[in-house]
């Protein structure tokens, strides 16, 4: 194991917690769903100051068009916030990539607003882990960086979008902008288990709105002259939750239509998601999605249109990752931290990035749990631990660490 060198201890003893435990507890305060725009501009507004306190230039970036299926079946424009981009050392031969997210799953008018101490070491409040926790150890160990002179070997660039927590579908093409030409990214998504277990491979995913039109027709007088729709996606939903197995799990979520009950309704949208675990399995879904379609159209008699498609692909591990994953093991072990790591059936830019062909470790935030729930919480002494963990990894990737 190399042991931390005079210039790594001090970096590590630099980090301030409590400044960083001060920009959570703000963070957290201003709410930032995915569709709370406001929110995310007020934050942007604060984020874009502190990246400001790094070298480089930082731009706001436009989000790109995303369309989605209403109730109605009409295919809308969804709005989304614009995303930060710092980009430090461009013309740097070594450069990486860093990459976290604004926004967070718990709307304008969810009633889970609030940070709240649960024990002397843990908070509770909407992001505290999932990841505004995860931002302020990214920003501090990039100042961290700073310190060193080996810093001048590296360049980088740093995104954080507003958008991860519904696919990154308004920021995906920036992300792969950025990721190309990078030996290597990290991500900041809380760590896998609460003990700083970090993610390893991942599964993919992907978003399907089908919707069904038919014909409608009076329930009593002449239903047979009626093509139900909502029959027509109940049997999709079905045979759709009998094509998953154990390397493609399928989740059919919601059927939105239906009429009155006299009359046959000719109207169904139905929303589902799958999680391929290998990319022969999302291919192969593909295929059997569209054969399923077309037996389904000429068997209840009604027209389909599929929308959505396969937008996080699998990130298995390769060679050139496990040596990064090896690195922060490594670093981990130096600074008294064990680090091990696990498969996940989460999906997270990771896997963008993963796609195109970057080395990522993508669960470098703090360590917590109970995401996405009223019960999310954070471990404060992890914003210092994995701040000096990031320090010490990008270091040594600036010192010429090979992947």
């Amino acid at each position: 194991m190399k042991q931390l060198s005079a210039t790594e201890q001090a970096l590590v003893a630099g980090i301030d917690q409590q400044a960083m435990l001060g920009r959570v507890l703000e963070w957290a305060a201003i709410n930032t769903g995915t569709g709370n725009l406001d929110g995310l501009a007020t934050l942007s507004a604060l984020l874009a100051d502190c990246l400001s306190q790094l070298p480089g230039e930082v731009r706001r970036a436009d989000p790109a068009e995303v369309t989605g299926v209403d109730a109605n079946g009409h295919v809308v424009t969804r709005r989304h916030g614009h995303h930060l981009v710092l980009s430090v050392r461009p013309e740097a031969q070594r450069r990486v990539i860093l990459t976290g997210h604004m926004d967070t799953v718990f709307p304008a008018d969810d009633p889970f607003q609030q940070v709240r101490w649960l024990d002397e070491e843990t908070i509770n409040g909407p992001g505290t882990a999932d990841m505004k926790g995860g931002i302020a150890v990214m920003l501090a160990a990039l100042a961290a960086l700073e310190t060193s002179p080996a810093a001048a070997r590296i360049g980088y660039d740093v995104l954080l979008n507003s958008d991860e927590e519904t696919g990154s579908l308004s920021s995906a093409p920036l992300l792969a902008q950025l990721a190309r030409g990078k030996f290597a990214a990290l991500t900041y998504e809380p760590s896998a288990l609460p003990d700083g277990t970090l993610a390893h491979a991942r599964g993919g995913s992907g978003n399907f709105s089908v919707t069904f039109r038919g014909r409608a027709a009076h329930a009593g007088r002449n239903p047979q002259d009626g093509r139900n729709a909502l029959v027509a996606a109940a049997d999709c939903a079905v045979r759709l939750k009998q094509m998953s197995h154990d390397d493609l799990p399928i989740n059919p979520a919601k059927i939105d239509g239906g009429s009155a009950n006299n009359v046959v309704p000719d109207l169904a949208v139905l929303r589902f998601n799958i999680r391929p675990k290998t990319s022969e399995a999302a291919q192969a879904f593909l295929s059997d999605f569209n054969d399923l379609l077309r037996f389904i159209e000429k068997l209840h008699d009604v027209s389909t249109h599929s929308h959505g498609g396969i937008t996080r692909p699998p990130k298995p591990v390769d060679a050139p990752a496990q040596k990064l994953f090896d690195l922060v093991r490594d670093a981990g072990a130096a600074l008294g931290q064990e680090i091990g790591w696990k498969p996940s059936g989460g999906v997270c830019d990771g896997n963008n990035i993963a796609a195109c062909g970057v080395a990522v470790v993508d669960t470098m935030g703090v360590r917590g749990g109970a995401i996405h729930s009223p019960q999310e919480y954070m471990i404060v002494p992890s914003l210092k631990e994995r701040a000096a963990l990031s320090a010490v990894v990008l270091h040594r990737l600036a010192e010429g660490d090979v992947l």
